[in-house]
């Protein structure tokens, strides 16, 4: 198999809108119980262990990992594009790359990757781009045993996946607190680079909080633990653990000339994953709020430039109308300090600490305002402009669509010649896919009931069983229609 490498370039400067959050809670009686809570402790392992010649002693950690990461196997019907979205390399002397295996011949493509198992009954993380567009995704235990894997949910901003498998009694690796994770500490890397399983590598924290702009999202979330535990393709998805054996982050990237390991990599915070991983379960979709700011980094150009008293922390450029920021009587010129006791000194902190609340979740920012510290009470909205947030429907057949939806607007309806309609945003493993429809056909009509709304064709399909004729278009003029059985 021929690799595929994904190359983006590293770039710096302004992040502008608003900074994309979701919300952190425990799960709740009538979810699915899988173990992502921490130990009494705090979930992190202040100890390390040394053998007799006073090496540090990483046997215990691996046997805790090993059973618990998986081979993920994703097959396609055909060859797509997305997988290689980036630039090419040209003269960027630091590119980043996912790093995945890719067969890139003609016809049906494959990939392969690793997942961490998170609950005895068989629910998986991964990264999101190891399962994208996946039309059948196929999970390989340590002990050869092969199950194919359901997606719960996906979640484009941080990069992460949730599958679950039909399976019991599963070894589950616990996560960590990664706020406690601190630069300089040994982790180690599990999964399956070039497809040789169970492979585990050991290096040290080298930085936390790395915004790289690898993600391909409006509201990404990117705040990376960097470490210089060796990764190569194949890891994408795999477990960091601690000392401990727990789970402190997922890998996901790594900084490459050649698309193989040549120093960095960096993993998804634990602590991120556990908030994703409990939206996805309780709501079907990641819960976004939004401080609604544009912001920028101070440095000693702006804050010579801005007359400000620090060299350090996110300077807000705007604030945005209608806004939890504005609501709470936050200004242009402010410079975030803290979110709650968290002390924030780049875009992608703010953005980790702000990502770990759901809209309607109060909290408390420090900033200085004219040289002095205030303080803001601030209740975080979602992208309408309230604090509401919203629950995918359950219907078993709609998640057998692999698809995701959103109602088409004025303009839309003027462009696609139609008057109301529903479009297809993106497609993963299921009947849609199977059937032929691509991303962008608008779905106007399901077995002759008009569609205006992702409502609509729940309805339309509930209890369904055999053909359902889907009628639409792509607007071009003409109108389509794709029969889908159930």
């Amino acid at each position: 198999m021929k690799n595929k490498q994904l190359i983006l370039s590293l770039v710096f400067g302004l992040l502008g809108g608003s900074i994309s959050v979701g919300g952190y809670a425990l799960f709740q009686k009538n979810q699915p119980q899988i173990t992502v809570a921490a130990d009494s402790n705090g979930g992190f392992s202040r100890y390390a262990k040394f053998s007799a010649n006073g090496a540090v002693n990483f046997t215990t950690a691996s046997a805790i990992a090993t059973p618990a990461v998986v081979h993920i196997k994703s097959a396609s019907g055909e060859q797509t594009s997305s997988r290689g979205r980036g630039q090419e390399r040209g003269s960027n002397p630091f590119p980043f790359d996912f790093f995945d295996n890719f067969d890139m011949r003609r016809g049906p493509s494959q990939s392969s990757g690793s997942g961490v198992i998170i609950s005895a009954d068989g629910y998986i993380v991964t990264n999101n781009h190891v399962v994208d567009e996946a039309d059948k995704i196929e999970v390989v235990l340590s002990d050869n045993r092969t199950y194919v894997a359901n997606v719960i949910g996906t979640d484009p901003s941080t990069d992460l996946a949730l599958l679950k498998i039909d399976a019991k009694e599963l070894p589950a690796l616990k996560f960590a607190n990664s706020d406690q994770l601190q630069v300089g500490e040994w982790v180690l890397a599990v999964g399956n680079p070039f497809n040789l399983t169970s492979t585990v590598t050991a290096g040290i924290v080298s930085a936390k909080g790395r915004n790289i702009n690898i993600l391909d999202d409006k509201f990404k979330i990117e705040s990376f633990i960097q470490t210089d535990a060796a990764v190569n393709p194949g890891n994408s998805g795999g477990a960091l653990i601690n000392i401990g054996g727990e789970l402190v982050g997922i890998n996901t990237a790594i900084a490459s000339q050649t698309g193989s390991y040549s120093g960095y990599s960096f993993a998804v915070p634990a602590n991120i994953a556990r908030k994703v991983i409990d939206d996805l379960l309780q709501f079907g979709t990641v819960q976004r709020g939004f401080l609604g700011v544009s912001i920028q980094d101070i440095n000693s150009q702006l804050s010579e430039d801005e007359g400000l008293s620090v060299s350090r922390g996110i300077y807000i450029n705007s604030v945005n109308e209608n806004s939890a920021a504005e609501a709470a009587g936050m200004k242009k010129g402010d410079v975030i300090l803290k979110v709650d006791e968290a002390s924030v000194n780049s875009s992608s902190e703010l953005q980790e600490q702000i990502g770990r609340h759901r809209p309607g979740d109060n909290v408390k920012i420090t900033a200085l305002r004219s040289g002095k510290e205030t303080t803001f009470n601030v209740v975080l909205k979602n992208q309408a402009g309230n604090t509401s947030m919203v629950k995918k429907e359950s219907n078993s057949n709609l998640r057998e669509l692999g698809a995701e939806f959103e109602e088409i607007s004025s303009r839309e309806k003027s462009e696609f010649k139609v008057s109301s309609g529903v479009k297809v945003t993106k497609l993963m493993a299921g009947k849609f896919r199977s059937a032929g429809i691509r991303e962008g056909f608008v779905i106007t009509a399901i077995d002759k009931k008009v569609i205006k709304t992702e409502s609509d064709i729940t309805d339309a399909i509930k209890g369904k069983e055999g053909a359902v004729l889907v009628e639409g278009t792509y607007g071009r003029g003409g109108k389509m229609a794709y029969a889908i059985v159930f």
